[in-house]
Formats: structure tokens, sequence, C-alpha cells
């Protein structure tokens, strides 16, 4: 889990195995990550009007507001891997995608039972 002041998009560079100095991929990347915004959106992460990036300036304590929604950035990790560099096997995607939805559940869950 990456601290909550580190860079949005650093992390998710660093997940994907590219220095964060690298920018030619970073359009790519930042509109996976506001695809995965989006969706958490509609699961009711968030603020009202949405939630979105546009540059390494945006840190994770702003979307992430109580520990127990950390899981966020793991979620939000596996959302850009799997649109950036899907795995080769289709075993390995669909092993993904179900902890994807497992995670998309239990953010669910912990939004309607505790707000966020």
């Amino acid at each position: 889990m990456a601290p909550k002041n580190e860079s949005i998009l650093s992390s998710m560079k660093k997940l994907l195995g590219i220095v964060p100095e690298y920018e030619a991929f970073d359009d790519q990347i930042l509109l996976y990550i506001n695809t995965a915004f989006s969706v958490l959106h509609q699961l009711g992460v968030g603020p009202e009007e949405g939630f979105e990036i546009a540059d390494k300036s945006t840190t994770w304590e702003k979307i992430v507001s109580a520990p127990r929604l950390n899981m966020i950035q793991t979620y939000v990790g596996m959302k850009v891997k799997v649109m950036f560099d899907p795995p080769a096997s289709s075993f390995a995607l669909d092993a993904l995608n179900k902890q994807i939805t497992d995670y998309e559940w239990r953010i669910t869950s912990e939004v309607a039972c505790y707000g966020q």
C-alpha cells in the first residue's frame, strides 16, 4: 500500500513497473486511473461531483478518507493493471477480474454500512 501522501500517478506507475520519471505513458495511465475513479464513484466512494486526477500532484489522501477504505488503492491498481497491461494468461486475467469483483463488493458493503 502506498503512503497516503504519495502521488496516485507515481504509485500506479511503480505498480506497473514504470519509473515515475518516465512520462511516455502518463496520458494513458491517467485515463485508466480516472476510469477506476468513475467506477468507485458509482460504488459510492468520493465526492458527490466525482473525482479525477490530471497529473502527479494528487495524492491518495484526497480520495482515501478513512483507513477502512485503504483497499481503494489496491482496487485502483488492479483496475489500471487490467486495462494497461493485462496478464497474458487467461487464467491470471480471470483471477485478477475475480479479485476486482470481490473488492467492488467489499467497497460497496463498507460504504453502505459506514459511509465514506
